[in-house]
């Protein structure tokens, strides 16, 4: 018997690709403000944001193994997170054309009453080509990506927007590296075997 797994999202993508594990974990947000500090980096953000999110819900559950993860675009070391609406994404998708981002995705995984703690940052390197605002409009009636970092949605139409994706973990630029998680998990005692 293992302890219960925690996911600290409210993210329907990483839930779905938690999912992949067929390990039994449940949901909780984290409530944790995702503003950047003064001067901070996509990736000291991502994970600052990762490790918050955890230690969120570790807090109200100290016997959980607790996971949390975050996700920030960077555009020449600039965040660029979710767009929340039609404007926004509209003007992160026409400064990224022609441009190489990376995808900054962090990960945590917690256990207060371990003291088991692990983040690890992983990177996604990916080469947008340029697209015509024809086509960015066509993507995001389309996709609707208002709840993606970059309004780039990978694993669907947004593909189209790219020219290549690089990574050592392909669930990266989804929003949770399950690789990494897999390791840290075991590492915390979860053997997904």
């Amino acid at each position: 018997m293992h302890p219960t797994v925690i996911l600290a999202s409210t993210s329907r993508y990483r839930r779905e690709l938690l999912a992949r594990l067929l390990l039994p974990f449940e949901v909780h947000p984290p409530a944790v403000d995702e503003t950047p500090l003064p001067d901070e980096q996509p990736r000291a953000l991502a994970e600052r944001l990762a490790f918050e999110k955890a230690m969120a819900v570790a807090r109200r559950f100290p016997e959980a193994v607790v996971i949390g993860s975050d996700q920030v675009a960077d555009l020449a070391g600039e965040p660029l997170g979710k767009p929340g609406d039609h404007a926004r994404a509209t003007e992160q998708l026409r400064r990224m054309r022609g441009q190489t981002l990376l995808f900054q995705t962090a990960v945590a995984v917690v256990c207060q009453s371990t003291g088991f703690s692990q983040r690890e940052l992983v990177p996604v390197r990916v080469v947008f080509r340029n697209f015509s605002d024809a086509a960015i409009e066509r993507y995001l009636q389309a996709e609707q990506p208002y709840d993606c970092a970059g309004s780039a949605k990978s694993e669907g139409l947004g593909i189209a927007l790219l020219d290549a994706i690089d990574s050592d973990d392909p669930t990266a630029l989804v929003g949770l590296p399950l690789i990494r998680t897999a390791n840290m998990l075991r590492a915390a005692g979860i053997d997904l075997l």
